[in-house]
């Protein structure tokens, strides 16, 4: 197979793709960049834009206090009703709030208190560090005989679902995993770890960041208890915007919020000197929700549940077997090996492509070549594919151009320097 026999089999993929039409909702200033890191930073949608020009213009320029009467104060739990339809969640499960740090470890410290007699807290090692520093942290502050465990992977891609089972037992509080692991893209059977922690008592609590928008979830068909994501991802809500969390509505009137702030109140402008916690999900939140990025995420989520997550997680299967096969085909001679499932129904919707040059090599791409993809140490490039704008033809782009950065031996340059944000 040649390489140009597959750019004509791309812009075939292209021409017959259903979801097309959604590249043009996103801002695309440069159509010569080929953008690959999806799965750190959403494109911005064109209906974000007016939309944020009404929030300052007349609900914030114009109405100024009184835009809370606009909707504001019902944002997060509208928003998290639209996220829910995306996750499998039925209304009142889900809420807009925070980061995902700080949701996490409400969650996990709700999970504790609800398990006070379990002292083992169960993770793998392929978990985002960040997520088990909230659980190492909470475990600390907490104290008492509480441990963290890590489920092994022995090949920095699939979690070791023997070591998985060893550790979940009747001592497990709760079980913390990331849906799709941040590295290789793994792509955790929801339903089946769920039932197993269920089997012996344990909760479970999921990061759905890598996942939330690009795969179908059925959080209360499957029976998960607590889950928690960003929305800057394929969610496209923009730098820095807020989190969300979930929690299964039989839990919700059992579950307190460690954070206990007016918003979480049952009635914030009573201004009462004792906390009650409001009914349901809303006492998870803490204090006055980050308006203006809370509704820049709204018309992305528009989008996301008019194209139908079933659709997106089509074309994203599609896109990164797309991105395999190129890379079978002209990465391998070039000492790359492939960081991530093979089997699609085992990936997210990034790819993973390992090399002992990875780092240097990324730098060229972004450097030289005008591709932005990512890299995660110690030697993971990764691409990441959001089906509502990337194109095949991107995908082809992404992999031609990693090939001409090697042969061409443009990574030496970059060699000996790591810049602090990768």
């Amino acid at each position: 197979m040649s390489l140009d026999y597959t750019l004509a089999e791309a812009r075939c993929l292209d021409a017959a793709d259903p979801l097309a039409a959604y590249r043009n909702e996103f801002i695309i200033s440069d159509p010569e960049l080929v953008y690959v890191d999806g799965n750190s930073l959403g494109r911005l949608s064109r209906k974000t834009i007016p939309r944020i020009h009404s929030v300052l213009e007349q609900e914030w320029g114009d109405r100024l206090v009184q835009g809370w009467q606009t909707g504001w104060y019902e944002a997060p739990l509208r928003l998290g009703d639209k996220l829910g339809e995306l996750l499998g969640a039925a209304p009142g499960q889900v809420l807009i709030a925070d980061s995902t740090s700080v949701n996490l470890f409400k969650l996990v410290c709700t999970a504790l208190s609800l398990r006070p007699d379990r002292h083992s807290v169960v993770s793998d090692v392929l978990n985002f560090p960040s997520d088990l520093y909230i659980l190492q942290g909470c475990l600390r502050l907490l104290g008492g005989e509480r441990k963290l465990a890590l489920a092994a992977s022995q090949d920095d891609v699939h979690p070791d679902w023997s070591d998985l089972d060893r550790l979940i037992d009747e001592k497990t509080a709760v079980v913390c995993l990331s849906h799709v692991t941040f590295k290789s893209g793994y792509l955790y059977d929801m339903q089946a770890a769920t039932m197993h922690a269920h089997q012996v008592g344990a909760l479970v609590l999921w990061d759905l960041s890598h996942s939330a928008g690009v795969v179908p979830l059925q959080l209360d068909a499957w029976g998960v208890d607590l889950a928690v994501g960003c929305t800057y991802k394929y969610l496209n809500g923009g730098p820095g915007s807020p989190g969300y969390l979930y929690v299964r509505r039989e839990l919700q009137e059992q579950a307190l919020s460690p954070i206990w702030g007016w918003f979480g109140q049952n009635h914030p402008f009573a201004f009462g000197l004792d906390y009650l916690p409001a009914h349901g999900i809303t006492r998870f939140q803490a204090g006055t929700p980050p308006m203006l990025s809370l509704l820049a995420l709204e018309a992305s989520l528009d989008l996301h549940l008019e194209a139908g997550i079933s659709a997106i997680r089509k074309k994203s299967e599609a896109l990164t077997a797309f991105a395999v096969a190129l890379a079978d085909q002209v990465l391998t001679p070039l000492s790359f090996r492939l960081g991530s499932p093979r089997e699609p129904a085992q990936r997210g919707s990034h790819v993973s492509l390992r090399h002992p040059e990875g780092y240097s090599i990324n730098r060229a791409l972004i450097e030289e070549m005008k591709v932005i993809p990512d890299f995660r140490e110690p030697d993971n490039i990764r691409l990441g594919f959001a089906p509502l704008y990337t194109t095949f033809e991107e995908v082809w782009q992404a992999i031609d151009r990693l090939r001409r950065v090697v042969v061409e031996r443009r990574y030496q340059k970059y060699a000996s320097e790591r810049l602090p944000v990768t």
